[in-house]
């Protein structure tokens, strides 16, 4: 999931030609970039917001505030009523995550999420593949779909000058299908990959620092910055082709509050979203901003099918309900799951998860949350069998959504 902790201490086949493309952006982003981190945190108990902040050329500490800067255009084009579909590098290889993310675009999803992790949360998900190379080759393979990490954080194991030169390059390459998801990290990526894990306000005042390096660097003109955790001296000589939508992750009441202050749009579950949509919009309007004019993206677990199938899903995603109540403080994915085993019964993980073969279930979900005032609902499914609920939603669901029912032959029978 795209959350943060909720503790407040003191996420076809190309032609010849294609494939080189695809080889040449696979050796750009290698070279140019190493990674980032997963599914992290915006949030936790507050840090002044200007207290990450440090001074970087043409005023950069005012306009971390606001989340802007200076020169940077606003990115606000991801429309409403968007539909994503979640490529979790957890439980899949990239070259069948890029397979995934193309039908998902042939299926009508509007965007294309990806996981951005260093390990895996629980050792027998088995996969974490690099997002940043993910997104390079799923642009080869697909003509429409807005892409980027839910989310990527640029603090720790990845240096934010690297960060906003890596998702420039990827917007030079698909211009305005390129977005940007970030927070604060967990320590199974973090620690893991660096062997530092600081404390909570550390963390939170890197990537206020982080996120105001990566839009002065966005928008072409030298930086001189010199901050509590980062020096940058250059400039990007590639910026991005189109503004770059930048979300932040978020999952408690300061955290919301925080993440509306600095961020274009936000990341976040829909219990946090129905608890604390209050706190993200206040601290939006705080900054100057439209909390209507903003994207909201909320992650979605879904099931097609019935309670035996959500229970083999659960098994790879039983970390959910703690994920960020105390497990993201563990680096170990295998000690993580163990605890998950042991603590949280797999009704309680699926719970709240929509689980049924029939259209209308899903359909009431998704317009559940839109009626919410969230933008995009980004459909997560831990099924093995992707491409059964891309077809499904492809065929029942999506076309439901945008007012084109279709034929009542082709609809399951309800679970």
């Amino acid at each position: 999931m795209s959350n943060e902790s909720t503790a407040f201490p003191g996420e076809s086949s190309a032609s010849l030609g294609r494939r080189d493309m695809l080889k040449s952006a696979g050796a750009l982003l290698a070279a140019s970039t190493t990674g980032l981190t997963a599914e992290a945190a915006v949030g936790g108990e507050a840090a002044a917001a200007g207290g990450a902040g440090s001074a970087a050329a043409g005023g950069a500490g005012a306009a971390a505030a606001s989340g802007t800067a200076p020169g940077a255009p606003r990115a606000t084009s991801l429309r409403q009523g968007m539909v994503s579909f979640m490529l979790a590098h957890e439980q899949f290889p990239v070259p069948e995550l890029v397979r995934l993310g193309a039908s998902a675009e042939r299926a009508g999803f509007d965007m294309l999420a990806t996981s951005d992790h260093f390990q895996p949360w629980q050792a027998n998900e088995r996969h974490s593949g690099e997002a940043w190379i993910t997104l390079g080759a799923l642009g080869q393979q697909t003509n429409r779909a807005w892409m980027g990490p839910t989310v990527t954080c640029p603090t720790l194991r990845y240096h934010p000058a690297v960060v906003a030169e890596a998702f420039a390059t990827l917007s030079q390459l698909y211009p305005g299908r390129i977005f940007l998801g970030l927070g604060s990290g967990e320590a199974l990526n973090e620690q893991a990959a660096t062997g530092q894990w600081p404390a909570w306000r550390e963390r939170w005042d890197r990537l206020i620092e982080a996120v105001t390096i990566i839009r002065q660097l966005w928008t072409g003109n030298p930086l001189q910055h010199k901050g509590a955790h980062y020096t940058v001296s250059g400039k990007l000589y590639d910026p991005p082709a189109k503004p770059i939508p930048l979300l932040l992750a978020a999952n408690g009441p300061k955290a919301m509050k925080l993440a509306g202050q600095h961020g274009d749009g936000l990341i976040t579950d829909p219990q946090t979203w129905k608890e604390y949509k209050g706190e993200w919009e206040s601290g939006a309007r705080a900054a100057g901003k439209s909390p209507a004019e903003m994207p909201v993206l909320v992650e979605a677990f879904v099931v097609v099918g019935d309670q035996s199938d959500a229970q083999t899903a659960a098994k790879l995603w039983n970390f959910i309900p703690k994920a960020f109540k105390g497990y993201h403080n563990i680096p170990d994915p295998a000690q993580i799951e163990r605890q998950a085993q042991a603590e949280l019964p797999l009704p309680k993980v699926y719970g709240d998860w929509t689980v049924s073969t029939d259209p209308g279930a899903h359909v009431q979900a998704i317009k559940k949350l839109f009626d919410s005032g969230v933008t995009i609902v980004n459909i997560h499914s831990g099924q093995p069998d992707q491409q059964k609920v891309l077809e499904f939603y492809g065929k029942e669901v999506l076309p439901r959504v945008r007012g084109n029912p279709a034929p009542a032959s082709r609809s399951a029978n309800p679970h």
